[in-house]
């Protein structure tokens, strides 16, 4: 297969500075730039294509669970064990706001399309969102019908999806007030677009990603072979939809053809969990974080 062989699976270089676990690491809208968080309670801002890193944010008390940017590169949203979810300006370095609600820790954060809203989502089973624009720190919205800890959020331009250990998937329609719930009936600890917005990826701890039609909500495909059993792990679809990649707890990189699902190539990207996967929005790059430590950049 042509397009397989294309895959990134060189590594161009290893982002190294990070002490303990890497929790996940993101690039920015453009791909220029990549975001990473962890144990070490900083986050870290980098240019992956030469290695430099340019700037740490430090105010977490507790490890950073997730760390998004904004489309226009102003703004950073991070989350973690401190509760709190913070609002950064990225030139200063300064933390411009800490939205507070959560009662337990935040697992993801998003901007919306226009970042003028924050969604999060946490272990106290709720997703809350935070209104950028107005000098209030708490919720202008809290979405508490799941039965278990949240592990994953993500925004459209008309709606919140978020992904639960109780094993379902739940869209909020922001315009009708609708909730709709999938049941996958196994915990989901994250979720993705693909690209085109018509599919859901899900990662299951019963170490298997699932693909599902985002209006519809049926299954298309289910993609194994890598170990996802207690770890919260990132999976995505490449910049084309072609592909499926999600990590493995075994420091393994999986990459499934799409329709089919057979693993078209595997392989050893870290020595611990991989605990996350970006991929870049329109090269043949990937970024992958992990226990171990250390961020890698693959082309």
């Amino acid at each position: 297969m042509a397009a397989a062989a294309r895959l990134p699976r060189t590594e161009a270089r290893v982002l190294s500075g990070h002490e303990g676990a890497v929790l996940a690491v993101r690039f920015n809208r453009d791909g220029n730039y990549c975001l990473s968080c962890g144990k070490d309670r900083i986050i870290r801002l980098w240019n992956p294509h030469t290695g430099a890193f340019v700037k740490p944010y430090r105010s977490h008390g507790r490890e950073v669970r997730d760390v998004n940017s904004s489309s226009d590169n102003a703004k950073l949203v991070s989350c973690g064990g401190d509760r709190q979810v913070f609002y950064w300006d990225v030139a200063s370095g300064r933390v411009i706001r800490k939205f507070r609600g959560h009662n337990s820790e935040v697992n993801s954060v998003k901007f919306n399309e226009f970042n003028t809203v924050v969604v999060s989502a946490g272990y106290d089973r709720t997703v809350r969102a935070f209104d950028c624009r107005s000098q209030s720190s708490d919720p202008i919205q809290t979405i508490d019908t799941f039965q278990d800890s949240v592990m994953s959020v993500n925004v459209t331009n008309t709606e919140i999806i978020a992904g639960s250990v109780d094993g379902t998937i739940r869209t909020f329609d922001i315009r009708m007030g609708r909730e709709t719930v999938d049941n996958l009936g196994h915990p989901v600890n994250c979720i993705s677009l693909s690209n085109d917005r018509n599919c859901l990826l899900a990662n299951c701890l019963d170490s298997t990603v699932r693909l599902l039609d985002k209006s519809t909500g049926e299954l298309l495909q289910e993609y194994k072979g890598h170990t996802c059993k207690s770890f919260k792990m990132d999976c995505c679809l490449t910049n084309d939809d072609a592909f499926v990649v999600g990590g493995s707890e075994d420091g393994n990189i999986f990459f499934w053809e799409l329709v089919d699902a057979p693993v078209v190539a595997s392989f050893r990207a870290h020595s611990s969990v991989v605990t996350s996967v970006s991929y870049h929005p329109t090269r043949a790059c990937m970024l992958t974080s992990s226990v171990d430590g250390t961020i890698r950049v693959w082309t």
